[in-house]
């Protein structure tokens, strides 16, 4: 019953099945790759109970255990060569003097704990998430890079402070291809929260903010940071954790002069136009982080040695 009540909540997902998935990991019932490359006959009696689980709780669904378990065998002897313990290779990575990129999924207001739950994704995407999904330990955890748009997204459903839903937010829907990758929907737009950034600063600690998409306020005349919530009149100094009182705060903006011209090809802070170095530095100075601008029009190449992994941990 649980799943089905997730079904009906609305919350915006990809449904994906991603909340179901973790679900099971949490009632600790889920299958995982080290089930999968083991014992074959511990694989299909889990697998079996799991099933018949679901074919309870949905009458119509219909499963061809038989052929679903064929599929699996065949499936884990092409990834077996793939599989190894991840935990035990970034270990040795890191002793031996390695770099490690680490690169989030989601954004930090997404995460399950301290995102705006319940509109949120199944796992910690807070740099938290670095050490309990994949073993590093938090002494190994380096410098932390928070990206953040010029402005502020949402794709999906949940209270959104700074939306714009008027013509600024079309334009910055449009300039910026403001859609989101797996479910193909436009995505809210609004000015850029330094409030919310000071929260996602204090559980994440970024020693740099990285910048991105400046170029889609070329042409706006005016730009608006928000920089304090008032709730029910009141000047608060914390991030509401309840959804209800995030919807109902009232934003504080400080307003800035735009630049009115293109930064499009720009890659030196110095070349930029002095209202965009004003608007970095402003960021910069609210969060006491320093900032770096990147562009949309400039990419960035690195040369990164990919690596094929697939942990045989519960994660």
């Amino acid at each position: 019953m649980f799943l089905i009540c997730i079904c009906f909540q609305g919350l915006g997902t990809t449904k994906k099945g991603i909340g179901p998935t973790y679900s099971s990991k949490a009632i600790r019932n889920g299958i995982r790759i080290g089930d999968l490359l083991g014992d074959y006959n511990h694989f299909s009696k889990k697998f079996h109970e799991l099933a018949m689980m679901y074919q309870r709780m949905f009458p119509s669904l219909k499963v061809d255990i038989d052929a679903e378990l064929k599929r699996y065998k065949e499936f884990a002897e092409k990834i077996r060569p793939l599989v190894f313990d991840t935990v035990s290779f970034l270990d040795k990575s890191l002793r031996s003097g390695k770099k490690v990129l680490v690169e989030g999924a989601n954004a930090a207001m997404l995460d399950i704990d301290f995102g705006t739950y319940p509109y949120v994704t199944s796992s910690n995407c807070s740099v938290g998430g670095v050490c309990t999904g994949l073993g590093i330990p938090p002494h190994r955890i380096g410098e932390i890079i928070g990206v953040v748009k010029a402005y502020t997204t949402r794709v999906g459903d949940g209270p959104f402070p700074t939306e714009l839903p008027n013509d600024i937010g079309d334009l910055l829907q449009s300039r910026g291809a403001e859609i989101g990758v797996t479910t193909k929907r436009k995505r809210r737009c609004g000015w850029l929260d330094v409030f919310l950034l000071k929260y996602t600063n204090m559980i994440n600690g970024y020693t740099a903010l990285c910048i991105t998409k400046l170029d889609i306020l070329d042409t706006l005349p005016e730009i608006k940071l928000a920089v304090g919530y008032s709730l029910r009149g009141k000047k608060i100094d914390y991030f509401p954790s309840n959804v209800s009182d995030l919807a109902a705060v009232e934003v504080e903006y400080l307003s800035m002069p735009g630049w009115k011209t293109s930064t499009e090809g720009v890659r030196e802070f110095k070349d930029l136009p002095e209202n965009a170095k004003n608007y970095i530095n402003k960021v910069e100075e609210l969060l006491s982080v320093p900032g770096k601008p990147l562009r949309r029009s400039s990419p960035i190449f690195l040369k990164i040695k990919v690596v094929v992994m697939i942990m045989k941990r519960s994660h």
